[in-house]
């Protein structure tokens, strides 16, 4: 069996594969819900041919940051990722109000006696 050989540089941003078995740090939740998949981080070093230094957060400091390259799925940027928080103003309710870019279908089904609006 071929495996295609992993090429990472210093300075890519990777997604790193976490275990989900018991007794093993847990990343977020457990269960079902729990990540396959953290990050991204960004390789600060290579060391040798299967390891890299990761730049972890900080809430992750007990975790030792040199990874085997088969843990490293490479992060390729997009711009639609990218969240502008600045937009969503948090009222003292800790609510926001939500609103619509764009209307792009409005059915209305009438189940029983009412007209219910569908906005899609």
């Amino acid at each position: 069996m071929q495996r295609c050989e992993l090429e990472f540089a210093i300075g890519d941003k990777v997604f790193l594969k976490v275990s989900a078995m018991k007794g093993v740090i847990r990343f977020g939740r457990t269960g079902k819900l729990s990540p396959h998949f953290i990050g991204p981080s960004e390789i600060l070093r290579r060391i040798g041919k299967v390891a890299c230094e990761l730049k972890l957060p900080s809430e992750m400091a007990m975790v030792h940051p040199v990874f085997q390259i088969s843990m490293l799925r490479l992060y390729k940027t997009n711009p639609s990722h990218d969240l502008n928080h600045d937009e969503i103003e948090i009222n003292e309710g800790l609510s926001y109000e939500e609103k619509p870019v764009q209307i792009l279908d409005l059915q209305v089904r009438r189940p029983r006696m009412k007209d219910v609006a569908f906005v899609a």
